[in-house]
């Protein structure tokens, strides 16, 4: 899956001259937490929700509602901003935008097609897909396990499973305890959990947890 297949295409930008207090509103109004920053076409920045908060005065400022005001209006965007924005491009695999969020803390990236921005991925666009990977929308049985790091052990569980008329709906592997197992969340419907659990047994280390969701 790439970054292109998950992106918000056409994100709202805005000018670096742009008021913080202005900026604000706006993403009040767009209910987005995230702007990249443009001039000229050319991406100079990106600012969060956060940056804009953190720049305005306190509710425990001794300043008047007027001083407040005029000071959300003299402060810039450009003053708050993060500047050395890191990017990723469409064709780049959803694993490793989110290995760059991870590492460097931050909430989302923007997407750039010939140093033009085209989208962004954020963190919301992420936990997505991670509840289409798990199909946490559908029921069924969801069955956590390790397994033997062997060739061919879940192929074996899976088709075990599939012979026993369970129809598997998610699997995904994860790091096991140790280099003799792996982990494996799966999630499977047609098959009770009493029946699942019987015929899955005999061919892993250990069953980590077993429930109906």
């Amino acid at each position: 899956m790439l970054v292109g297949n998950r992106m918000t295409p056409n994100p709202i930008t805005i000018k670096p001259d742009l008021s913080i207090a202005e900026a604000m509103a706006w993403m009040k109004r767009e209910k987005v937490r995230h702007f990249p920053v443009v001039e000229e076409g050319e991406l100079v920045g990106i600012v969060t929700s956060n940056d804009l908060l953190n720049a305005s005065p306190s509710s425990a400022t001794s300043l008047s509602m007027w001083e407040v005001n005029y000071l959300l209006a003299r402060v810039t965007v450009e003053e708050v901003m993060t500047k050395e924005v890191i990017t990723v491009e469409e064709d780049c695999l959803l694993e490793e935008a989110a290995r760059a969020m991870t590492d460097h803390k931050i909430g989302c990236l923007p997407v750039l097609r010939d140093d033009l921005v085209v989208g962004i991925i954020t963190e919301s666009d992420l936990f997505k897909v991670f509840l289409e990977l798990f199909d946490a929308r559908e029921k069924g049985v969801r069955l956590t396990l390790l397994a033997p790091y062997v060739k061919g052990s879940l192929a074996e569980i899976s088709s075990t499973i599939t012979k026993k008329g369970g129809l598997i709906l998610a699997l995904n592997t994860f790091m096991g305890e140790d280099p003799s197992n792996w982990g494996c969340a799966l999630k499977v419907t047609d098959i009770s959990k009493e029946e699942l659990l019987e015929v899955v047994k005999p061919l892993v280390v250990e069953i980590i947890d077993v429930r109906e969701v």
